[in-house]
């Protein structure tokens, strides 16, 4: 994967003074849109003056080692942008937990997927259908009318700032955002030391805020929506796969920073309620991107299997390393293909017989998944992959524009309350609905696995599992405001297994 190359105004390492006043930004009026990628001329666009936009403020990393990250999550919000500008929305509303669903036959295996370019061709189909049950109906279209051209009568606005993978520069971005540009929503962040960067700010300023990747879990925060998946939804799930199908020995590698610590923190914790037990940890720091010392370790241990939750461009050296050693274990992950798409970016076998739980990939082999990967390659014919976090910002957007079109402002406080109404939203994924009281998602989770050649199959679904833990903790952030981030160590269920 070649590294996207910063832009012309991105600030210069000797121009730290001069970002701490103005830090790169653009305002994207994404229905006019013509960036790197994009396929749509600007139209000539004349609007009243009266005509206030409705900001979104967008921060991702476009340069840095994260911007294998960034770059496809700003294409998605520009799609998402754009078509809210078109007169879309996404199917649902403030329904309660459920989604789209009939009686339908299914397969007696998962099918399998190539590996190869971006479409998304079935090698294996998992046999002639021959036994009923339950399954989520992609019939019905989930990009719908929203009976208006952008949202309650203003056109909508895209302002993106490069994070340039530099926390420090994150905090710049986002005081000028909330202050300067008093953007109506923040939507921020791939890193959970990002979020965390930020969230003092947001806190501070009652900003309404989206944090739309998949993280460790535990953040209560009531101006913060984390529409991403989390440890119950991911850890869980193929933690027991793994010590079923593999055994019960893990050894656990992990970046070194919250996201990491945490999420082995998970793996710990859960590991006992298996009958399992992590017998080695290692933490790279996210700049590291040489494995041999650590090749070693693993391989000294002999563990069943590996927990890789390795973050970044650097860190995915991992993995062509490891085969190249001969070190050839069962691996799991929260993260690897389904964001990075190390899948596609390394030879064979280098990803064999990962797994990882997601709420999206793009190979996903539905109606709703394979016209969304249409539409955002139509408009991005040259992007390598369009990932988890991506379709995460996707929806997101739709969401606040839907919350906002029904409380008929973008008051903030209004919109808040109103995103706490219950909403269930028709995503590429399949149906999310996002939980009131905590503020999280409840997400369609599929358990993805590469074989040899890299291609995917999903060989467990579970179409709606939701954000329990906080739930357990006693979290109620639309009766009790909070801004705090818990670990399992804050649970006292974990301790009764150790």
């Amino acid at each position: 994967m070649d590294t996207p190359t910063p832009s012309k105004d991105a600030a210069a390492p000797d121009a730290a003074e001069a970002a701490a006043t103005g830090p790169r930004r653009r305002d994207v009026l994404v229905a006019g849109l013509a960036t790197a990628g994009a396929v749509l001329a600007r139209p000539a666009i004349v609007r009243a003056a009266s005509e206030t936009p409705v900001k979104v403020g967008f921060i991702e990393d476009e340069s840095g080692n994260l911007s294998i990250y960034g770059v496809q999550k700003l294409h998605a919000a520009q799609l998402a942008v754009q078509e809210i500008n078109d007169g879309y929305t996404l199917a649902g509303g403030p329904v309660g937990m459920g989604g789209l669903g009939s009686d339908g036959m299914y397969a007696p295996k998962a099918p399998l997927l190539t590996a190869s370019g971006s479409k998304l061709d079935v090698i294996d189909a998992g046999g002639t259908p021959s036994q009923k049950g339950i399954v989520v109906s992609d019939d019905q279209e989930i990009l719908v009318k929203s009976g208006e051209k952008g949202l309650l009568g203003r056109p909508v606005n895209l302002v993106s700032a490069d994070g340039q993978s530099n926390n420090t520069l994150w905090q710049q971005l986002a005081r000028r955002m909330i202050q300067q540009d008093q953007v109506d929503v923040l939507v921020a962040g791939f890193a959970s030391a990002e979020r965390e960067a930020i969230r003092p700010i947001v806190d501070q300023r009652k900003q309404l805020y989206f944090y739309t990747n998949q993280y460790e879990g535990g953040v209560a925060d009531s101006h913060t929506f984390c529409t991403g998946a989390v440890c119950e939804q991911q850890v869980i799930p193929v933690m027991q796969y793994m010590v079923e199908k593999f055994g019960p020995k893990i050894f656990t590698i992990a970046a070194n920073y919250n996201f990491g610590q945490l999420t082995a923190s998970w793996v710990r914790s859960f590991a006992p309620v298996l009958k399992a037990k992590v017998i080695g940890e290692e933490f790279p720091p996210l700049e590291v991107s040489e494995f041999s010392s650590v090749i070693a370790r693993v391989q000294q241990a002999k563990p069943d299997w590996v927990m890789t939750l390795l973050v970044g461009q650097n860190q995915s050296n991992y993995y062509p390393q490891a085969a190249a050693a001969g070190l050839h274990l069962p691996m799991a992950s929260t993260i690897n293909m389904a964001q990075g798409y190390e899948h596609k970016r390394f030879k064979p076998p280098s990803l064999a017989n990962m797994h990882n739980a997601v709420n999206y990939m793009q190979e996903i082999p539905t109606k709703r998944n394979q016209d969304f990967v249409q539409r955002f390659y139509k408009m991005f014919p040259n992007d390598p992959y369009l990932g988890q976090m991506a379709q995460n910002t996707y929806f997101s957007i739709h969401l606040y524009a839907k919350a906002a079109r029904l409380a008929g402002t973008t008051d903030q406080e209004k919109v808040r309350r109103t995103l706490e109404a219950g909403w269930t939203i028709e995503a590429p994924e399949g149906s999310v609905f996002l939980e009131p009281a905590t503020h999280h998602a409840t997400h369609y989770i599929r358990l993805a696995v590469a074989n040899a050649k890299h291609e995917i199959s999903f060989v467990r679904e579970w179409p709606s599992i939701e954000p329990w833990w906080l739930q357990r903790l006693g979290v109620n952030l639309a009766r009790t405001p909070e801004k705090k981030q818990y670990t399992p160590d804050d649970d006292p269920f974990f301790k009764m297994f150790k």
